[in-house]
This record gives structure tokens, sequence and C-alpha cells, in this order.
């Protein structure tokens, strides 16, 4: 992998990492699960990319298992569009910091793990023009995402989703949905299915390599 540096800037704190030589060709968010980190993601790394800036970031709210996620905690219901939207503004904030972000730099990605999927997706349909591709890992769309879909904001876009059909924590009826929507709203998407569970299978890790490749 590599240095990555580590950021603590404007309520943010972050993991980056830059090529070993020449500019960036393009931006990869790397978004953490509902209990997760900045450090968690990087698993991920070794299938992205190499001449990628990678951004790692905290997740702006405490969950009360420990840990971070990217909206605030309601046990109650599953996440809607509109709960991430406070997050969906500061990203904007983050993404416009040449000093973090490099500017010229017109490409940006997002590889989000379960309720960072969710956040990939809801930032996608509400500012459609900030990402080309997103991979969406054992995750789910919010509520409201139907609303949103309706204009075909994803035109010309491409995603990548991978879920496991043992998944007890975000049941696979959730991904195929998302194959569904997604696909309604113009995106072009790839979808992979395993026998695991809340996690990604070896064959997936190699479809999120090809995802990245193509």
């Amino acid at each position: 992998m590599g240095k990555v540096e580590k950021i603590e800037k404007n309520g943010w704190v972050l993991h980056i990492h830059r090529p070993s030589s020449g500019l960036p060709e393009r931006i990869i968010l790397l978004l953490h699960g509902w209990t997760g980190d900045e450090e968690v993601m990087w698993v991920f790394a070794r299938r992205l990319p190499k001449n990628a800036l990678m951004i790692a970031p905290r997740g702006l709210y405490t969950t009360p298992l420990g840990g971070y996620g990217w909206h605030p905690y309601n046990p109650n219901k599953w996440p809607w569009v509109d709960d991430f939207l406070p997050t969906v503004e500061a990203f904007e904030g983050l993404l416009s910091d040449e000093q973090i972000t490099t500017s010229g730099i017109s490409h940006v990605s997002a590889v989000g793990f379960s309720q960072g999927a969710a956040l990939a997706y809801a930032y996608a349909l509400l500012r459609p023009y900030r990402f080309s591709s997103i991979a969406g890992l054992s995750g789910f769309l919010p509520e409201g995402a139907e609303a949103l879909a309706r204009n075909k904001p994803l035109v010309g876009k491409k995603i990548f989703i991978a879920h496991g059909t043992q998944d007890a924590l975000v049941p696979v009826r959730r991904a195929r949905n998302a194959v569904k929507l997604l696909g309604e709203a113009g995106a072009e998407v790839t979808y992979c299915e395993d026998e695991v569970g809340h996690k990604l299978s070896a064959k997936c890790f190699d479809g999120l390599r090809q995802f990245f490749k193509s």
C-alpha cells in the first residue's frame, strides 16, 4: 500500500493514500460501514487502481456500539436518503478542498461497505454530477430512493454491487432491489452474488478488481 497520510481538518478525520509516482488520475472514496472507522476499508485498496488518490474518511456520527456511522442512529427504521444529506453536504466541502483532493481531477469513484454503500448510493442520487462510478459492497438503497431514480439521474454511471446470499444483517433482497432500481435510474450495473454472509467473497473481490480495471 505504501504510506498513508493522516489528516484532521474541518471536522473530518481522514486517511489518504497518494500514488507513489505521478499525479493521481482519479479520486476513490473508501466509505466504511456502521461502527467502522477510517482504517477498516484499506483491505479493499489492493484491488483498486494504483494511480488513484484514495481517501478513507471517518464517519461523522458516533454509534452506541463504538465506531462511527454516516447518519444519526435510529434503531427503529432503515435510513432514508435525507438522513444522509448532512454528510453529503459535508463531503461537498471536503471534495472542493484542493489541499486534500488535488485540483483538476474530474473522475471520482466511491467504494462503500454496508452503510457506506448506502451513503454512496444516496450521494449519487442527490448529487449525480459527483461520481462516475460506485462499488456497493454488502449494502442497501436507503428508503426514498425510488423518487429520486425516476428522472434517470445516473445515466452514464457505472455501478458494481456485491452481496452474500447468507447476509443476516442486510438481506440479499435489498441488494437485488438496488440492482433493479439503480438500473432504472440509468446506471450500468454489474452484480456479483455469492454464498457468504456480511462480507465480500473471493469471487466478488475479483469482480471488484475487474470492475475498476475496465
